[in-house]
């Protein structure tokens, strides 16, 4: 058994005992979004998940290298806890950019493949890319953390009053109300196969150079960001920061766009993970050069998927010695905590909650989606990633439009951000115009919407004609499939609106108890909780 963790931003922890899997993130126990520290509770739920004890893990594979001392020493008594004196003969550090790489290679079934990595920074270098041959990864390129675009891109995010490191997405999603303006090619450029800062500082520093370059009050940034995020779009420096935020997304678009021809030449499909590889937008620029079929964005690409790698890359190793190592391909990310119906029963008495049990879970759900009800949908094991993927999600009927405000009231999200649709692979090449192969499944990457589906779903199309879709397969999971397929069976489409559930500025619900939580603070009208129905 391998143990993967990551004790910094956003920290996790994964167990792989051959081909099973258990991984969790430690925002989704402790609730706090983002954690950043020791995954205790990560560790000793992957442990309990896999029916193991501390002492049968055989390595235990830590994500990133650099620490200063203070957080060694700390690391190393949170591990002399859990593992004993002597857990430092099973111990291997995994840099940080080779853990991102490494989720990606070995996640996407392929021999051969392109390896990239783009963030903010890690262990010294904020991207990576490699040759990936047989098992064995080979450093060709990469870019200091001076040189960062994910750091160029979240020194914008902070200029527009939104945190860095966290609301990138809002950035994002706020560029789609407008045009840019502004050439940024004097910021930052593709160098080769690397980036090159022209500012030559980052963080806060670059923050306030941006603000000079763009003449952006950043004083009241944060005043602006507020408005925007209730639906004032239309004064003078509300337009101002919505062109900063589409020249910004098309900048980095057009580098990925750069990085992805010259990569495109080596004729190999390319895996891909890092904080940039949560920009569906850019992400769309790299499967147009690509192709659907030969890009592979791992579902958990951000530091939350940095236990993952660093347990994938050491696993690899083991088999490449032993001769064993074969492509694997990731077929689902329901990875997480599961309950069973008695637990779930359990908790809805202990809290004296009436509910009811559904016989045809699917069956009922579609009527109620159909009668434009917002459904808190809990079942299996939870997704690990930022995304949710039908295990615990929010659903809605795409149909109808004023259902975003509805949610977006109940969710506290900003009104500009968009809402994604799960939908039947059948129907993708129908509601997807720009689709070059099998319709992504885990929300990785945008395309544009069709005419039809723009039509026919409204509430998960984007200002700009964009959508985020995840295709769901029979199986994969089952029973969201069939509730797409009754769904489709009513009412002619062959989708539903998908948005995580949780409230705006907490981690996506684990357990039956944030379950119950969130669905009364969001005023959702059912929750399908493993079988059983409760009604608000």
């Amino acid at each position: 058994m391998i143990l993967g963790l990551h004790d910094g931003h956003d920290a996790g922890a994964v167990l792989i005992d051959g081909r099973r899997i258990f991984a969790v993130n430690e925002e989704r126990l402790n609730r706090v979004k983002k954690y950043r520290g020791f995954p205790g509770l990560s560790v000793r739920k992957v442990l309990e998940m896999a029916g193991a004890d501390p002492g049968e893990i055989e390595v235990i594979a830590v994500a990133g290298v650099f620490r200063r001392q203070k957080r060694l020493l700390e690391l190393e008594k949170n591990l002399r806890t859990v593992f004993g004196k002597d857990f430092k003969r099973r111990v291997i550090f995994v840099e940080h950019h080779l853990a991102h790489s490494a989720s990606a290679y070995y996640t996407s079934g392929w021999r051969d493949a392109i390896v990239l990595s783009i963030d903010a920074a890690g262990d010294g270098l904020s991207s990576s890319i490699y040759v990936a041959r047989g098992g064995e990864m080979i450093r060709i390129a990469q870019s200091t953390y001076l040189d960062s675009l994910g750091d160029f891109y979240a020194s914008a995010t902070e200029l527009l009053g939104f945190r860095p490191m966290r609301h990138e997405g809002k950035v994002m999603s706020l560029a789609a109300y407008g045009r840019p303006t502004y050439d940024l090619s004097s910021i930052i450029e593709v160098t080769g196969l690397s980036f090159d800062n022209h500012l030559k500082v980052i963080g806060l520093e670059a923050t306030k150079r941006l603000a000079e370059f763009f003449n952006y009050p950043l004083e009241h940034s944060r005043r602006i960001a507020e408005e925007m995020k209730r639906g004032n779009l239309r004064g003078s420096l509300q337009r101002k920061a919505i062109e900063i935020a589409a020249s910004v997304q098309r900048h980095l678009e057009k580098l990925v766009e750069e990085l992805g021809l010259r990569l495109k030449d080596r004729g190999l499909p390319v895996a891909y993970a890092g904080g940039v590889a949560q920009n569906v937008k850019a992400n769309a620029v790299l499967r147009k050069i690509f192709g659907d079929d030969n890009l592979w964005v791992f579902p958990a690409m951000d530091d939350g998927g940095l236990a993952f790698g660093s347990a994938a890359f050491v696993k690899a190793q083991m088999e490449r010695l032993d001769g064993k190592w074969k492509p694997f391909r990731l077929e689902h990310v329901y990875m997480g905590p599961g309950y069973s119906k008695d637990d779930v029963e359990t908790v809805l008495r202990r809290e004296g909650i009436e509910y009811l049990e559904a016989d045809d879970v699917p069956e009922f759900l579609a009527d109620v989606l159909d009668e434009g009800k917002l459904v808190g949908l809990f079942q299996g094991r939870m997704e690990y990633g930022p995304r949710a993927l039908g295990n615990r999600s929010i659903l809605a009927d795409p149909r109808d439009e004023s259902v975003k405000e509805r949610l977006n009231l109940a969710l506290r999200r900003d009104v500009f951000q968009p809402f994604a649709p799960s939908l039947l692979p059948e129907r993708a090449e129908e509601y997807l115009e720009d689709l070059g192969g099998n319709p992504n499944e885990f929300m990785t990457m945008s395309y544009l919407a069709s005419g039809t589906f723009r039509e026919l779903a409204p509430a998960v199309v984007h200002v700009d004609g964009t959508t985020r879709p995840q295709a769901v397969r029979r199986e994969v999971n089952p029973t969201y499939h069939s509730i797409i397929k009754k769904f489709e069976k009513k009412t002619g489409i062959g989708a539903v609106l998908n948005t995580s559930f949780n409230l705006h500025g907490e981690p996506i619900v684990c357990s039956p108890e944030d379950a119950l939580r969130t669905f009364r603070k969001a005023g959702l009208d059912l929750l399908f909780i493993e079988g059983f129905v409760v009604s608000r």
